[in-house]
């Protein structure tokens, strides 16, 4: 098949992507047996340092607890994020420039401070103040920094969302009378959603990768930091690193698995909301006596 943007490959195409592909996979291959004759090399393939991981007590009394204050912090941050994004990037578009400035100035100064910046101003701002926990100033911390980079990251991506759709849809919703704030929340958001999707979900997943910054710098006790506890007891640290990345790897998997049937379903929807309207219908609609005035105007 061809169109504008795609010419179906040829048979000579066809055979060098074969002998590309082919080629890629047995580099990959020596790569990965050099790794494992490097790994061996220096006994980090010994049964011993592997076998805490088969006990239930370095699961639960690392890496579960572990895992759980990094999905806890990462849940948090999203639920916290997300609003607050698409609140700064609507206002980002408004036509009064007193909630365009701002909002366009918060979110530029957030979204060039690094987040383990902000991580660590929020620690020592918690700190100083007294009125929080101790045990809870990290989780705090942690959240704070997240949200406040990741919802400047999210605002941009849902203006750039709602500016990447048709004019026409703007145009057609005025024209049927419709205010702005209801073009916005009954015509543009709704459709723009399967445009950001991808985006926000990259943010998603870097907001589960960055929890990490807050056990490495201010000692929150997410899964890195309950690694390095296991690998300190267990002399295991090339192994505790490598199943905490198939970890993080599993849960990111997972989190763009579900935005990807989350996509889908919703494209399937999209193209399934026409309305077909029979023949007695029409007949009703077009009875005399019976037409509704659709004019805008005199």
């Amino acid at each position: 098949m061809t169109s504008v943007l795609y010419d179906a490959p040829g048979p000579r195409a066809k055979r060098r992507n074969l002998l590309l592909s082919v080629v890629f996979f047995v580099l990959l291959a020596l790569f990965l047996w050099w790794i494992w004759m490097a790994m061996d090399d220096k006994g980090q393939l010994k049964w011993d340092l592997w076998e805490p991981f088969t006990t239930a007590d370095a699961w639960s009394t690392y890496l579960w607890p572990g895992l759980l204050n990094t999905l806890k912090a990462a849940a948090l941050s999203m639920m916290i994020a997300l609003p607050l994004g698409a609140v700064f990037g609507i206002a980002r578009l408004s036509d009064h420039r007193w909630v365009r400035v701002p909002a366009g100035a918060v979110v530029e100064f957030f979204r060039s401070i690094p987040v383990l910046l902000l991580m660590l101003f929020a620690n020592e701002l918690y700190a100083k103040s007294g009125n929080i926990a101790s045990e809870d100033r990290l989780l705090y911390a942690v959240v704070t920094g997240l949200v406040l980079y990741n919802s400047a990251v999210l605002a941009e991506v849902v203006r750039a969302g709602i500016l990447a759709l048709p004019k026409g849809q703007t145009e057609a919703a005025y024209a049927i009378g419709l205010r702005k704030g209801q073009t916005m929340t009954s015509i543009l958001l709704p459709q723009s959603v399967t445009v950001m999707l991808p985006a926000i979900v990259g943010q998603l997943v870097v907001i589960v990768k960055d929890t990490a910054l807050g056990g490495v710098m201010i000692g929150y006790t997410e899964l890195l930091t309950a690694r390095s506890t296991l690998a300190a007891n267990y002399a295991n640290v090339i192994p505790s690193f490598i199943v905490v990345a198939v970890i993080f790897i599993v849960v990111n998997f997972a989190i763009t698995s579900f935005a990807s049937w989350l996509e889908a379903r919703l494209r399937r929807g999209k193209k399934s909301t026409g309305v077909v309207i029979g023949a007695d219908a029409v007949e009703e609609l077009a009875a005399p006596g019976d037409h509704t005035d659709l004019r805008m105007g005199p």
